[in-house]
């Protein structure tokens, strides 16, 4: 099998989503094993020369080489292809993997790539340093402003990129009218759907092309392995995604696979509990002295509040916020909690916690941080499945030891 589009033999029925992500796309063996296989293998024997060379010339299905494709890694593939309806699906090593190949396989010399100024570091030094390597200019607009959208994409654009909510800073983007723009001169349109979570936000349902995922964070949602998806049409991914992902590598292995299968099992029921337990750790820090500002989707005083509404089916599971007195102030915050634990990842079952100043965005400039809003006192809650009332408690009173900082 030389793609993912197509992992199932027959059509499954049409069921909704918390089925499809304990059922969907499975393949099983002569064995009929109830929980997937993990096929731990490189390489495929053929019983004739001339099947192999068959299905080399993609005459025929089957697999070739793990780097290629891969059963256990073909289901995980499928089964969000199904729940994220698109026409195809390919996974990839890391959600940094997914992200730069969803870009370098579609964009060539003398292309134009627009993207929102509010992005993960890394996606920034992909769009800023490295495409323009390979002489892709790139154009950095405020991604809530249509304007400026409008104003950026040319005749020679060919990708508009975005997260929506943005790391760390959950600026929204509107995909609908963004995809809108794009479209008028045959972009395409990549949204980094991490922190909505295909439970929360479905890009393509508003227009947009292309979406990718870190797994590592929500899907995989234990903190055990390293992954990414990219999805959009049949047609991108075989034009240009696979052939990319097949000759350079960046490949997901197959347990991986496997344990994230496991964790889109339970996604649901996780994102579900997590959204509740955010918007009241979320109303709780609001009332705090020492709070300076709030950012969470699901509240009302979210600078794009309606936004949030109309494209997000709940407020998600992230919390920023500032602390008043900078960066000894969040230090100190930080150093005096007990339960929320101290990590640069989100989307676990454990309540993480980062100041994206010094961590996950400290290679921007002091001027790009504070052009985004990323002030010294901010902080980055990623709420787990820990009881409410227990964090609510650890974070008022590490707040209460951030005031003595001051």
């Amino acid at each position: 099998m030389t793609s993912s589009s197509k992992a199932n033999a027959t059509e499954t029925p049409a069921w909704r989503p918390e089925t499809e992500l304990v059922h969907g796309g499975t393949l099983r063996s002569q064995f009929n094993e109830t929980s997937e296989a993990v096929f731990l293998t490189q390489g495929y024997v053929y019983d004739t020369a001339e099947q192999a060379e068959a299905r080399f010339k993609d005459e025929t299905s089957g697999f070739i080489y793990s780097r290629y494709a891969n059963p256990t890694v073909a289901m995980f593939e499928e089964r969000m292809r199904i729940f994220e309806g698109a026409g195809a699906a390919r996974a990839t090593a890391s959600g940094m993997a997914a992200v730069s190949a969803s870009l370098l396989s579609y964009l060539n010399a003398g292309d134009n790539i627009v993207a929102a100024r509010a992005l993960f570091g890394s996606c920034r030094y992909v769009v800023e340093d490295l495409c323009p390597r390979y002489g892709i200019s790139a154009t950095l607009v405020n991604g809530p402003d249509l304007a400026q959208w409008e104003a950026a994409i040319k005749p020679n654009t060919r990708a508009v990129f975005f997260e929506t909510p943005a790391n760390p800073t959950l600026d929204l983007v509107d995909i609908a009218a963004v995809s809108e723009l794009a479209h008028k001169v045959g972009a395409i349109v990549i949204v980094d759907n991490v922190f909505a979570t295909p439970m929360l936000q479905r890009p393509l349902a508003l227009g947009a092309d292309v979406v990718v995922y870190s797994a590592t964070k929500h899907i995989d949602g234990q903190g055990r392995c390293l992954g990414g998806i990219v999805l959009g049409s049949e047609e991108y991914v075989k034009d240009h995604l696979h052939t990319y992902l097949k000759h350079t590598g960046p490949s997901l292995s197959p347990f991986n696979a496997w344990v994230m299968l496991k964790g889109l099992e339970t996604l649901p029921i996780r994102v579900r509990q997590q959204c509740q337990s955010a918007s009241q750790v979320a109303d709780a820090l609001s009332a705090l002295a020492g709070v300076s500002k709030i950012l969470y989707c699901g509240r009302d005083d979210h600078p794009q509040a309606a936004l949030a509404k109309q494209q997000m089916n709940g407020g998600g599971q992230i919390i920023t916020f500032e602390l008043e007195g900078g960066k000894a102030s969040a230090f100190a915050f930080l150093n005096a909690l007990r339960l929320v634990k101290l990590s640069n990842n989100l989307g676990d079952a454990k309540s993480l916690i980062t100041h994206p100043a010094t961590t996950t965005h400290q290679r921007l400039k002091p001027e790009d941080r504070v052009e985004l809003g990323i002030s010294d006192g901010m902080v980055r809650l990623s709420v787990g499945l820990e009881a409410e009332e227990d964090l609510i408690e650890d974070v008022t009173v590490a707040v209460a030891a951030s005031l003595s900082a001051r």
